[in-house]
């Protein structure tokens, strides 16, 4: 074995080791909803070491990177066994994004990739590209996987090698190991990039959480957040949608908005953590908010608070995909803790943790959005007035 491959082998396994045992802390909370931690919990650094490099002196002599990795982004999230398990999407430096389980003993630090990334079988046209997976545990006893399909656009013109069709993917496991792959999602309302599986039959039917959209970015008349049933999963279509929350002029989800994670259920009703989009000078500004719904009828809003949740901050504002945070994974522990797990600036993954009570508060007692800048000032100053009082 030669020197160099030696000397470079055990020092890239020395900082590789020490990556993924370091040990993550939380941040104090000023706003007091939630604690964000210090340090990102998956990089492209936590990939393993054996996924990147060929381990054979005499075909690597010089301990080169193989295969590359870009980004660590945008997690599905359940917990099974005691084990915090993330479906985490990895992009390779091809482009290509695939899925690959990595787990933790506490869902804030110590993420280990399984062994190998998920192989997703292919239905008879072949995915060209997957990725944002939302894990949802159904009352059938399946773990589905919901996952944006991207094939080239058939239609594009000659010479245009860009334009794509995106589907709704669906996968089911009882392991996360063995996947079945089921049709994908028909919809009637155009293309589907953010499909959220409930977790619970509604009138017998299985319930799906959508975003119509007219083309592959644009959402051109796609209203927002939809709803609508299935009478099956095997070969699931949903044939009328209602818009549950509408994207709405000079808001934080004017642009277009989707549903994260499958929402989580609480005494006061369910919980929802979506993604609004905004145009600024700079580009599209991808943030965080939540509402709640109906503990009877999911697709009701009872409370919305203003603003975003969750937004880019320092760090987290610089990647592939500058100014955007997104989620489609987050776990509700035994004690109510809540483990969020978002993707910052397309390239890394983080978690915030809070509770059932700060969320509820949060969304019942903060201020809605009255859609005007006097009437925002008018909301200021009720609470200056009765803080006046205390």
């Amino acid at each position: 074995m030669n020197n160099n491959f030696s000397l470079r082998s055990k020092e890239i396994i020395l900082q590789h080791e020490q990556l993924i045992t370091k040990k993550n802390n939380p941040l104090f909370s000023v706003n007091g909803v939630y604690n964000r931690y210090k340090n990102p919990i998956l990089t492209r650094d936590h990939i393993p070491l054996n996924w990147r490099f060929d381990f054979n002196p005499d075909t690597n002599p010089f301990f080169m990177e193989r295969i590359g990795f870009n980004a660590t982004f945008n997690a599905g999230a359940i917990k099974i066994d005691d084990k915090y398990l993330l479906a985490v999407r990895v992009e390779g430096n091809d482009r290509k994004s695939f899925f690959a389980i990595a787990e933790s003993p506490n869902g804030i630090d110590n993420f280990k990739f399984w062994e190998r990334p998920i192989s997703i079988p292919q239905l008879e046209k072949f995915d060209t590209n997957v990725y944002d997976m939302r894990l949802t545990q159904h009352d059938d006893g399946y773990i589905y996987g919901v996952f944006c399909t991207e094939r080239k656009d058939p239609s594009a013109p000659d010479g245009d090698t860009s334009t794509a069709v995106a589907n709704a993917g669906i996968v089911r496991t009882k392991n996360l190991k063995d996947w079945e792959r089921l049709p994908d999602l028909i919809s009637t309302t155009g293309q589907q990039r953010n499909v959220v599986l409930f977790p619970h039959l509604i009138q017998g039917k299985y319930a799906f959480f959508t975003r119509p959209q007219d083309g592959f970015i644009d959402t051109g008349k796609g209203g927002g957040v939809g709803f609508g049933l299935s009478d099956t999963i095997e070969n699931a279509e949903v044939k009328e949608e209602q818009i549950v929350d509408a994207k709405t002029y000079h808001t934080i989800y004017e642009v277009k908005n989707g549903l994260g994670p499958a929402p989580l259920l609480t005494q006061k009703g369910w919980l929802h953590l979506a993604h609004g989009v905004r145009n600024t000078a700079a580009g599209l500004r991808y943030t965080l908010y939540v509402f709640m719904t109906d503990i009877n009828r999911p697709w009701k809003i009872t409370y919305k608070p203003h603003g975003h949740f969750i937004a880019p901050l320092k760090d987290e504002r610089v990647g592939d995909v500058s100014n955007v945070v997104f989620s489609n994974g987050w776990i509700k522990d035994d004690n109510d803790k809540v483990f969020i797990y978002y993707a910052s600036s397309d390239t890394r993954m983080h978690v915030a943790t809070s509770t059932i009570d700060q969320l509820l508060d949060y969304c019942i007692n903060s201020p809605q959005d009255r859609l005007h800048s006097h009437l925002s000032v008018d909301t200021i100053n009720k609470l200056i007035d009765s803080n006046k009082k205390v």
